[in-house]
C-alpha cells in the first residue's frame, strides 16, 4: 500500500474512532523505515473540536503478513501487553485501539501513542555518536539502567500480564525459549547447519535455573528505546517480551551482539556501572555464568532469526532487501557461538 493511499484509510479510521472531531486531517505522516516485522506509521492528527484546535500524535503498527516473526509474535497480544503496562511504572506508550477487520488498513493493527523522543540505530555512525555523547553527560546511562528496573520489579501478576505464559520454576524457561526458537529453525528451507546443531544440544544440556519469574522485554537495548531529553521515554518493540527470568534481559545488554565494537553497553552504558546500579535498583543478584548461558542462546536465537528472515526473501513472500542480507550472518553467528563453546 502506498504511503498517500495509507494515510488517506487511516484518517478515515479516525473519524470513527474520534467522532467529536471535524475537520480532521494528518499531518507528519512517516512510514519508518525502521520495522522488520510490521509496517509501523507515525503522524500527527488534527481536528476542530468544541471550537478548539487539537493535534495528537499517534502510532499505527500493522501486520504486513509476511514480517519477521509473525509465527511468534501477534499484534493483539503485543496490544493487550503495552494496555496491561498502562498502569505500571514502566515508560510504555498509552495503546489506544486493536482491529482485526482487513477491510480497514489491509491486515490487522493497532493504534498508539506516539511517544516524544527518538530512537537512533545503535549499528549507524549517526547512532553511535547520539549515544556516545549522551553517555558523556551522564543522565542516559543511569535512565537506561531504571527503565529495565521497572520492568523487573513490576508486579506481573498485578498487571495480569500472565496471559502472556508462565514457565514453571527451575529450567523451564530456558528449555522454553530454546523450543521456541528450535521450531522457528526447523521451518527454514535451508539445510541444518552441524554448529547449529551443537550449539543447540550444549542449551538444552545447561539450562540453568530461574533467580525469580519476572516480566522480560526480550530484546532491551538502545533502538528499541524512545530518547528525549537523555532519559528513556518509552520502552518500544514488544515482540518477545515474556514472563521469566531477568537474567536474559540482562544478557542482552552484556552481549556483544548489541554494541557493534563500541566500549559501552548498547553503545550507552559502562559495564561495571550497569552491573552495580541494576543490582542496587533490583536487588537481583547479576550471574555472569547464567548471563554467559543467555548470551549463547542469543546467539542461537539470532541464527533462528536470520534463518527466517532469508528463507522469507528467498521464497519471495517479503522484498524488504535487508532480509536479503540476513543469509550472510548466519555464519558470524554461529562462528561466534563456536568460539563460545570453544570450538
Amino acid at each position: 500500500m502506498s504511503i498517500p493511499a495509507a494515510a488517506e484509510k487511516i484518517a478515515s479510521y479516525l473519524k470513527t474512532r474520534l467522532p467529536g472531531a471535524d475537520e480532521l486531517s494528518l499531518s507528519d505522516f512517516v512510514q519508518s523505515a525502521g520495522g522488520w516485522s510490521h509496517e509501523i506509521y507515525t503522524f500527527y492528527a488534527n481536528w476542530q473540536q468544541g471550537g478548539r484546535q487539537m493535534r495528537q500524535g499517534f502510532c499505527v503498527r500493522k501486520d504486513p503478513g509476511c514480517g519477521l516473526l509473525r509465527a511468534l509474535s501477534s499484534l493483539h497480544e503485543q496490544f493487550r501487553v503495552i494496555k496491561a503496562l498502562e498502569s505500571t511504572p514502566a515508560p510504555t506508550p498509552r495503546a489506544y485501539w486493536y482491529e482485526e477487520d482487513p477491510a480497514l488498513l489491509g491486515g490487522p493493527f493497532f493504534v498508539m501513542e506516539k511517544v516524544e523522543g527518538e530512537a537512533p540505530n545503535p549499528w549507524s555512525k549517526a547512532g553511535k555518536g547520539f549515544y556516545a555523547a549522551a553517555a558523556r553527560r551522564g543522565v542516559l546511562p543511569r535512565s537506561f539502567v531504571e527503565a529495565l528496573a521497572s520492568l523487573h520489579n513490576l508486579d506481573w501478576k498485578a498487571a495480569r500480564l500472565d496471559f502472556i505464559g508462565v514457565p514453571e520454576g527451575g529450567r523451564d524457561f530456558a528449555r522454553r525459549e530454546i523450543a521456541k526458537w528450535e521450531g522457528l529453525i526447523d521451518q527454514s528451507i535451508r539445510k541444518p547447519e552441524p554448529a547449529l546443531t551443537e550449539l543447540l544440544m550444549w542449551l538444552k544440556a545447561n539450562a540453568p535455573e530461574v533467580q525469580r519469574l519476572a516480566f522480560v522485554h526480550g530484546a532491551y537495548r538502545t533502538g528499541n528505546l524512545m530518547i528525549r531529553n537523555d532519559a528513556v521515554s518509552a520502552i518500544i518493540d514488544w515482540e518477545l517480551q515474556v514472563i521469566g527470568d531477568p537474567m536474559y534481559d540482562v544478557a542482552y545488554v552484556l552481549s556483544d551482539l548489541n554494541r557493534e565494537g563500541s566500549p559501552l553497553l548498547s553503545c550507552v552504558v559502562e559495564r561495571e556501572f550497569f552491573l552495580d546500579y541494576y543490582q542496587q535498583l533490583t536487588g537481583l543478584k547479576i550471574d555472569l555464568e547464567v548471563c554467559r548461558y543467555y548470551e549463547i542462546l542469543y546467539m542461537m536465537r539470532s541464527t533462528a532469526f536470520w534463518l527466517s528472515a532469508s528463507g522469507l526473501f528467498a521464497e519471495g513472500k517479503n522484498k524488504d532487501l535487508r532480509l536479503a542480507r540476513t543469509t550472510y550472518s548466519v555464519p558470524v553467528v554461529l562462528d561466534m557461538a563456536a568460539r563460545a563453546l570453544g570450538f
